[in-house]
């Protein structure tokens, strides 16, 4: 045997005897488990005791039987579940927190949250909305010791409320001085619960290098809207990290692993959420999502993540669990007198667009939706005041678009004898270039109607994001429509039909069809002012053809929005007609007229334009000449 072998053998024995030294119990440990035991021994005697008291009349040996089926089944326990063998079987019992918005039910098995109701809302089909019950919803803590590992699910708690009802304590006790406990306090009003972990005597039950916590969560979301479609849309995995708010896909079937810091995680449906929020943070965090094909589930979520934990500090890690619904100003309010760094940011649970559109909503339509909703209860007024208020905001952009087209209408003679004077294919630049000067010298430019326009998109997209995600819509009445954030069909049917029930579903909506009528009747009255129509007949038929791809689209939206954009398109045909009453044409023909009288320096874009359609203009002549000669 060589010197190196040597030294390696004794290396492998010093790091063996150094393991069992290092890893031996300590005093505390082995006083336990003597402890355990003897308490164990002493409840078996006395039952085997009794037993020998009484006359039971059931032969020695069978009795004998039995205890060794009892000693046999702890021995079970004991080997599986170790120091928590004693909490491994039980009886479980419920017990209820409740406040006026929120009732919630646990269970002493595992002691964990096992149903959330929301008394202040109902499902579709006018049942108590219920967020999650124990078969859809669980969680726990995975404890490792022994080589073994526990999951706090399958424990049984001792449950102790206080006296006020706020608080709710599930404890599992080793003995007078060692516990685990899960505290619970849901205050008199609102949507947080909170839950902290308190303990004793941890470290010596744990291992002492035990320095995280596991701890999953999963829940089937429950489908809580008539509008299938949309909810599951809307419903997706969200999770902060850092300052950002993220999600998962909210369109299929998605996983994500995140190894940084996170501070909440939700489990989020389209008008209410189920957010876990560390005190502190969780240190990253699988997550998972599913799409369900059934009609009660919608998706399955589950989510697996650490925590920071010290077996011998009085106090565990704490959490907040939101339970509530996705309303703005009361998800904005837990964020109210909070340093930046620590906001919590859940108003950005609700998908208001992309970050231009979405301060919009932020800053402009929630605010007077909200202020408007403090004084009026009936929400298809408000959103015709709201589509007023927008409307009269946007009216110098919509009388300066509408002043460019009566510019071009009243040119329109003069562009059609310039068209007449070169005729064809091979002329085509010289009519452009005559057209593009009658503009200049006009003082006409035909992109001028179309800037306003542009202004008014991120209005219009701000609203398209606003109207679904509103739950001040959800269940409101109007008119015909029994939920404005939802489609109102006047006419449906149970049958399959390919491509036209996945997306255009299995109903017709009014306010959308009326929206539709009313987007070709603005579409014709444009085309007629304009003149287009003659020009170029074939984006005529693309103009009458958008608005029946709207019919399509908006279907399955919420009535809410189609009601907006019909009553928007009502006010906009009303200022045509009473721009077409206020503004003389005849007055606008002669100030153009006397434009084109003055004498007009040429832009340098204007001198370029032309340069550029004059080489153009010279290039193709060559060409047509090559082509003669050959």
């Amino acid at each position: 045997m060589d010197k190196n072998t040597i030294i390696g053998f004794l290396l492998m024995v010093a790091v063996l005897f150094g393991y069992t030294w290092f890893m031996r119990p300590t005093p505390e440990q082995k006083a336990a488990m003597q402890h355990y035991q003897d308490s164990l021994l002493q409840v078996e005697n006395a039952r085997v005791a009794e037993m020998q008291s009484v006359d039971t009349g059931i032969e020695p040996a069978v009795q004998e039987a039995a205890a060794e089926t009892a000693d046999s089944h702890a021995d079970a326990l004991r080997q599986e579940y170790v120091d928590f063998a004693p909490f491994a079987e039980g009886e479980e019992s419920t017990v209820t927190l409740s406040n006026q918005q929120v009732s919630l039910t646990f269970s002493t098995a595992g002691g964990r949250l096992t149903e959330a109701i929301l008394n202040d809302y109902h499902t579709y089909d006018s049942l108590p909305l219920t967020l999650f019950d124990a078969s859809d919803n669980t969680y726990g803590f995975i404890f490792k010791t022994q080589g073994r590992t526990i999951n706090t699910a399958d424990l049984y708690f001792t449950p102790t409320l206080s006296a006020d009802g706020r608080t709710l304590s599930m404890k599992l006790a080793f003995d007078d001085k060692r516990y685990f406990e899960i505290c619970y306090t849901l205050p008199a009003e609102g949507y947080m619960l909170d839950m902290k972990i308190r303990q004793n005597g941890m470290e010596t039950i744990l291992p002492r290098n035990t320095v995280d916590l596991d701890m999953y969560w999963t829940q089937d979301l429950r489908r809580q809207e008539r509008g299938r479609v949309f909810e599951e849309r809307y419903s997706a995995i969200y999770y902060k990290i850092g300052d950002d708010v993220e999600h998962l896909s909210e369109t299929k079937d998605d996983r994500e692993s995140i190894s940084t810091r996170v501070k909440w995680i939700g489990f989020k449906n389209q008008f209410f959420s189920s957010v876990l929020i560390a005190d502190k943070s969780f240190n990253g965090a699988r997550m998972e999502s599913e799409v369900l094909a059934t009609d009660k589930y919608l998706k399955s979520y589950k989510a697996e993540t650490t925590l920071d934990y010290d077996p011998a500090a009085a106090a565990g890690p704490g959490f907040r669990f939101f339970l509530g619904p996705n309303l703005y100003p009361l998800l904005r309010s837990y964020d109210k007198g909070v340093k930046s760094d620590d906001k919590l940011q859940l108003p950005k649970l609700i998908p208001l667009g992309y970050k231009f559109f979405r301060w919009i909503n932020t800053g402009i339509i929630i605010p007077i939706f909200t202020f408007l909703g403090k004084y009026i209860s009936n929400y298809g007024i408000i959103i015709l005041l709201l589509t007023l208020i927008i409307k009269a905001v946007l009216m110098p952009l919509t009388f300066k678009s509408y002043m460019s087209s009566a510019r071009m209408r009243v040119l329109k003679p003069q562009v059609e004898e310039i068209n007449a004077k070169y005729p064809g294919q091979e002329k085509a630049m010289e009519r452009q270039r005559a057209t593009m000067e009658l503009y200049s010298n006009a003082g006409a430019n035909p992109m001028s109607g179309c800037l306003p326009v542009l202004l008014q998109m991120p209005i219009l997209l701000a609203m398209f994001a606003f109207f679904p995600s509103s739950i001040e819509l959800r269940q409101q009445s109007f008119l015909w429509a029994d939920d404005l954030s939802s489609y109102d069909a006047i006419f449906s049917w149970d049958a399959y039909i390919p491509i036209i029930t996945p997306y255009f579903g299995n109903h017709i909506s009014l306010f959308c069809l009326l929206m539709t009528i009313t987007n070709i009747l603005y579409t014709k009255i444009n085309m007629d002012s304009t003149g287009g129509g003659q020009q170029m007949p074939g984006m005529k038929a693309m103009m009458y053809l958008m608005p029946l791809m709207f019919l399509f689209i908006f279907n399955n939206y919420a009535s809410g929005l189609s009601y907006y954009y019909f009553v928007s398109l009502l006010i906009t045909i009303v200022q045509t007609y009473i721009f077409r009453k206020c503004i003389n044409e005849e007055k606008v023909l002669a100030k153009l007229k006397e434009n084109q009288k003055k004498p007009k320096k040429k832009s340098g874009f204007m001198a370029r334009l032309e340069e550029a359609q004059r080489q153009q203009q010279a290039a193709l002549r060559r060409q047509q000449q090559q082509n003669r000669r050959r």
